[in-house]
């Protein structure tokens, strides 16, 4: 098992915003947290990357606990993550920003990449050769000279998944990949997921269109203000009476 969560609780003041979470990430699979706004996804997510502490519960990677260490070194475990908001480097072009994400796993580093080191020219060949396989994968190649901030929304989407791949993370957590894009759009992206996992890429993502969810996830689980109300594969979730009555509507939207 590659992520394990165990008890994972998480209080602000009176409010509990993670209660005794548990759930198990395989290698190779794509792992969706699904609920309305307030149920506890974004701490999750917050809590596994060290952005937060947890009051209680214990998160694996590989067998090797996370809890306590500092974002930078969750990163550097192997763990990498997109926001709902994108945060590309505009004035960039769209290769030069998967380069940038792959400075996490480089020898160089991004600052000493600025400097003639030796060595520095054959690792920045490799990087490049990575960069561009990556958007390939996910359908950018064409674009890799243009500015990223030239792109359609959609692309950007993808550019960000792309630059968060380039660290060669073992887990990916995408924060509503879907957000924004029109249906072709999200249908590009459930496409390309698709092919990342079917590269052993791992993700774990938090989304609400649940089209994109039921196409492309293995295991789900469903919260609801910081608790688990129902965990278990897509066909499984669509036939749960709890979460009919709470959460799908007749759009296929989460409520």
């Amino acid at each position: 098992m590659l992520l394990e969560v165990k008890g994972l609780t998480k209080y602000f003041g009176g409010v509990v915003a993670a209660q005794n979470i548990e759930f198990n990430v395989e290698e190779g699979s794509i792992f969706a947290l699904i609920g309305p706004n307030g149920a506890g996804k974004t701490t999750i997510f917050n809590l596994i990357t060290g952005m937060l502490k947890p009051d209680r519960g214990n998160i694996k990677l590989g067998g090797n606990e996370l809890v306590g260490l500092k974002p930078y070194q969750v990163a550097t475990a192997g763990i990498t993550r997109t926001f709902q908001n994108l945060q590309l480097f505009s004035n960039m072009t769209v290769l030069e920003n998967v380069i940038t994400g792959a400075y996490l796993r480089g020898k160089t580093g991004f600052i000493k990449s600025m400097l003639p080191l030796p060595g520095k020219s054959k690792e920045e060949a490799k990087i490049r050769e990575s960069a561009l396989t990556l958007l390939e994968e996910v359908g950018l190649a064409e674009a890799a000279d243009k500015p990223a901030a030239t792109l359609p929304f959609g692309q950007q989407r993808l550019l960000e998944i792309a630059r968060a791949l380039a660290s060669k993370p073992r887990l990916v957590l995408l924060d509503e990949p879907a957000a924004g894009l029109n249906s072709n759009e999200t249908k590009l992206l459930a496409n390309s997921l698709k092919r990342l996992r079917e590269k052993g890429v791992t993700m774990l993502l938090i989304e609400h269109d649940m089209n994109t969810i039921m196409e492309v996830a293995d295991h789900i689980l469903v919260l609801n203000f910081g608790s688990e109300i129902s965990q278990g594969t897509p066909c499984e979730i669509q036939a749960d009476p709890k979460v009919i009555k709470a959460y799908l509507g007749e759009d296929g939207q989460v409520a």
